[in-house]
């Protein structure tokens, strides 16, 4: 969490250790962000996901105040705008993942969330004005097509349902590129704290229409995944000042992948608890 009272670094120095570095904090924030979705998946069993979304930014926002108390200017941003809209396609970015897991199977859904690396460089070239060139093209091709290989999504006919993991994968892909327009704009915790905030306004606000009393296990996790959130939109955004978008886009499908795993074993733990539940009650009985 050191990284949060810092700046996007400006000095000049090895291009390719920067961009070394920042695939490094790429991969680190993946991971931790597929133990994230991870959690709300178990969480998503028991709880709407707007209450899982808002009470995991509300810890996340518990995570952070120390760092703010120690530095008040990160309260003040550059661009504020762009720093709400950031939040905004984060926050969307979640809610509209869930809610495609509750209409289609993961792998449709995985496989159409894979779009948004390509979506990351695709934009990169508009929006910040970066030069793809075909090895960059190549490997995110070639890594959207291993995933597919992997997933082996259905091929049913057309379901609208569809159109929620595309507009996640295009929301991520969209707050990723904010993230890199404003890298030497604002520090860290200032990004991470805006995005944090409107997202615990946003979800707070339809909080009274799903909430839900969660225990003391639903809050720990959800805690967890607060803790996870910080330190995983640090190492992100410190990526995206190191090195260019269309770099960095192939690593997600690290998050993606694992995210499959950690889903795929969700289902199975539910399976056996299905099964279970019989067995008990024949037991008792």
């Amino acid at each position: 969490m050191v990284l949060l009272s810092r700046a996007a670094p400006t000095a000049v120095i090895d291009g390719g250790e920067r961009t070394l570095t920042g695939i490094a904090m790429t991969l680190a924030a993946m991971f931790l962000f597929s133990g994230m979705d991870g959690i709300s998946k178990f969480l998503a069993v028991d709880y709407h996901p707007i209450e899982i979304a808002a009470l995991r930014q509300f810890f996340t926002v518990l995570a952070l105040l120390p760092f703010v108390a120690r530095s008040p200017r990160a309260l003040r941003a550059a661009r504020p705008l762009l720093q709400i809209g950031r939040g905004l396609c984060m926050f969307c970015s979640s809610i509209l993942f869930i809610v495609g897991l509750s209409h289609l199977p993961i792998a449709d859904a995985s496989a159409i969330g894979f779009v948004s690396p390509l979506l990351v460089t695709a934009l990169s070239i508009p929006f910040l004005g970066e030069k793809v060139g075909i090895r960059r093209w190549s490997a995110v091709i070639v890594g959207f097509a291993g995933v597919m290989i992997v997933v082996r999504p259905g091929t049913g006919t057309f379901d609208p349902a569809a159109l929620f993991p595309l507009a996640s994968a295009a929301a991520w892909a969209l707050g990723l590129i904010l993230t890199r327009i404003m890298r030497n704009s604002d520090q860290v915790l200032t990004t991470i704290f805006y995005s944090t905030m409107v997202g615990l306004v946003v979800g707070g606000a339809a909080l009274p229409f799903v909430w839900r009393v969660p225990d003391m296990t639903g809050l720990a996790l959800m805690a967890a995944m607060g803790l996870l959130s910080a330190v995983g939109q640090s190492l992100l955004i410190s990526a995206f000042a190191r090195a260019a978008a269309s770099t960095l886009a192939p690593f997600s499908y690290i998050y993606t992948s694992h995210r499959e795993r950690i889903v795929a074993q969700r289902d199975r733990v539910l399976a056996r608890r299905e099964i279970a539940k019989p067995l008990t009650g024949t037991l008792r009985g």
